[in-house]
């Protein structure tokens, strides 16, 4: 491919995997398209699939993901750890090679549009495609999750920028957007027993996060990350907590940043931390500024490149992490 655009979709389906491979099956054997990463997880009832193709075939392609996402998963019966609102929740498009963002803002405004005019899902615009500014923010969007969006619809306010303005109670709203590269990643911990490690997760989450956290009398303070949007949640089939993270820009935070102050608020609250885990995808250029880290600036070739960050990050924690099917620059 001469011109990449990376799409990926999250779909509020974490546990039935005869759904999830009929969703990811659409993107299979698609001129200009290629599906790299589906990865499911069950606590948080998500999947995080992830495709590139070129522009002018990804509109379509998004738009078969979207009808059949919405055919097979029901909102009305979800429950999962990850915060959420719709069936697919959101989607949405990054520019990777000779691709501009306004480009990519065309791509999302153009599917956007779509789906909310042809499937009848409100759909809201974000990041650098969105329309407001209270609506660059996923997070701002989501606040309140698919519950509370039967009265957050009524608000002029809250009127989708595609689609009805009410609520559409089997597939709920999703939103659609131009953005950065971001990473998913999540570190794990642990203390005690499966509650109190939860409670160590949200403590360091709203410690290290960008946006920090309220006071009693309505003071915030900030978190000591920039670029960093940060959760605690718990992963019962492990018996641990996470601290889950966006990294919205890794050139402001890296993966090794965020681990090691992770590391020490852990240390002062006598919790274990037991490795990490990227979701997705992730560039090679993050693993080069971790390992350049952990190296102390000495340049390695690429495969100890990836063994160094793989070994200081734990990222063989949970499962044994396959750069082949992980790092972008391998698979495109």
């Amino acid at each position: 491919m001469n011109r990449i655009v990376e799409c990926v979709p999250n779909i509020s389906e974490g546990r039935d995997r005869e759904k999830i491979e009929k969703i990811s099956n659409v993107l299979i054997n698609r001129n200009g398209i290629k599906l790299l990463n589906v990865e499911p997880d069950a606590d948080y009832n998500r999947t995080v699939i992830t495709f590139v193709g070129e522009p002018e075939f990804v509109v379509d392609v998004g738009f078969e993901f979207f009808k059949t996402a919405i055919e097979l998963i029901d909102m009305r019966i979800h429950k999962g750890e990850h915060p959420r609102m719709g069936a697919v929740d959101v989607f949405p498009f990054v520019p990777i090679k000779n691709v501009s963002m306004d480009e990519c803002i065309t791509l999302s405004k153009a599917l956007a549009k779509r789906v909310g005019e042809e499937l009848g899902i409100p759909v809201y615009l974000y990041e650098y495609s969105a329309t407001t500014p209270q609506r660059k923010n996923l997070a701002d969007i989501r606040k309140g999750e698919y519950e509370a969006l039967p009265e957050k619809m009524r608000s002029p306010e809250w009127k989708p920028d595609y689609g009805p303005q009410e609520f559409v109670a089997k597939s709920g709203a999703s939103v659609i957007g131009a953005r950065q590269f971001l990473i998913a990643y999540n570190v794990n911990i642990y203390k005690d027993d499966l509650p109190t490690s939860v409670k160590v997760a949200d403590f360091i989450a709203k410690n290290i996060r960008e946006s920090g956290y309220k006071l009693p009398d309505g003071t915030r303070i900030p978190g000591k990350l920039k670029a960093v949007k940060a959760m605690g949640v718990e992963l019962k089939q492990y018996n641990i907590a996470q601290v889950s993270m966006n990294l919205t820009d890794y050139n402001v935070t890296g993966m090794h940043t965020a681990y090691e102050l992770i590391k020490k608020y852990a240390d002062e609250e006598k919790a274990e931390v037991r490795g990490s885990e990227i979701v997705g995808l992730i560039p090679f250029d993050a693993f080069k500024k971790a390992a350049l880290f952990y190296s102390s600036g000495s340049e390695m070739n690429q495969t100890d490149t990836i063994n160094l960050v793989i070994e200081k990050l734990g990222l063989n924690s949970l499962y044994k992490f396959d750069p082949y099917s992980k790092i972008l620059d391998l698979m495109v």
